[in-house]
């Protein structure tokens, strides 16, 4: 059995790690931390969670926590994990951060983007970036993995083939990306508050949102090339979901649909649907699943690849789940296979 444990099990992310885990055959949860729900039992904070796993939250401690677990997941704002990682890695702990703290290989970068000099900047070199679909092999050796963000992950997946095949321009990509309100944190911030969000939909971070740079470092590395990204996210108004809609202009003939095809045929979290598809978020609520369409409007030189995720589960703890298969050698669909709940 692979001995889990959590930190930061108080948000979104936590719970969603809580429930997958806990149907898992081979995970046992060791230990789950909180500093404000020390002492409280799991169950009464998710009581979906009642029956299912019978634990209370902790302090997070690095040196219980070496001793109690084999893999650590980080459920934490940024600037959290990467306090606490080098003590995890030198008891030989195997860590999957779902913040941003190693997403990004350049520590000057990120200073510029989180406002703080990152504290462990002599680990972002070893820090494998847990895209199981670029990374799969190293991924399953890694100490320290860098679970992607949300928008990330939807928009990664949908340039890659067009941009290792170098079939598109990748100075001139638009990345017009939508998110549930869960995609914000189990916060409270007017923004998000149900007065707030429903029946209305914006745009937000148009100037530059955090996810840009770890999106252009992740293209760059597919098309070896300076990329020239337009990200605008919007808020919408739904509790779980991701759809971007990409566009790309293309540079040579091709068979598109079969590109998509061949490049995810051994994939089993990236679905390419039939031609003239359109994906819906409801397609993927719940689901490890990244769905994707490609079209090619009147057959001119414009792409547009349609992609949805589930931003809690593919977009964050599904993937987190997905690498730690990868890393201790389990199936990588193992504790995976939830089909997508509609309504």
């Amino acid at each position: 059995m692979i001995r889990a444990g959590i930190v930061g099990g108080t948000g979104y992310t936590g719970v969603e790690l809580l429930r997958l885990l806990a149907n898992h055959p081979n995970v046992e949860i060791a230990a789950i931390t909180s500093r404000t729900e020390a002492g409280a039992a799991v169950s009464e904070l998710f009581p979906n969670l009642r029956g299912h796993l019978e634990l209370c939250f902790t302090e997070p401690e690095p040196t219980r926590l070496a001793d109690e677990c084999d893999v650590v997941f980080f459920a934490t704002p940024h600037g959290v994990a990467m306090d606490m990682v080098p003590a995890l890695l030198a008891q030989n702990t195997r860590v999957i951060d779902l913040s941003a703290d190693f997403r990004l290989s350049d520590p000057v970068v990120w200073e510029r983007w989180y406002g703080r000099p990152h504290a462990a900047p002599d680990l972002l070199a070893e820090a494998v970036y847990g895209l199981p679909e670029i990374n799969r092999e190293t991924i399953a050796q890694a100490r320290l993995v860098a679970c992607p963000g949300c928008y990330p992950t939807a928009v990664q997946l949908g340039f890659l083939p067009l941009l290792e095949q170098q079939l598109v321009d990748p100075g001139q990509l638009i990345a017009d990306a939508k998110s549930g309100a869960s995609g914000a944190g189990r916060k409270a911030a007017l923004g998000t508050l149900l007065c707030e969000a429903s029946e209305n939909f914006k745009a937000y971070g148009v100037s530059g949102h955090r996810h840009l740079p770890e999106i252009i470092q992740g293209l760059h590395q597919a098309s070896q090339s300076p990329v020239g990204l337009t990200f605008v996210p919007h808020l919408t108004p739904m509790i779980r979901g991701i759809h971007a809609t990409l566009y790309a202009q293309l540079q040579r003939e091709t068979d598109l649909q079969a590109v998509y095809e061949q490049r995810y045929a051994t994939a089993p979290f990236v679905d390419v649907l039939p031609p003239g598809s359109h994906p819906e978020t409801r397609s993927v609520r719940g689901s490890n699943m990244c769905r994707l369409a490609v079209h090619r409007p009147s057959a001119g030189n414009t792409v547009i690849v349609l992609s949805v995720t589930d931003n809690l589960v593919k977009g964050a703890s599904g993937q987190a789940v997905q690498n730690m298969n990868l890393m201790f050698g389990q199936e990588e669909t193992c504790g995976l296979t939830h089909i997508a709940v509609i309504p």
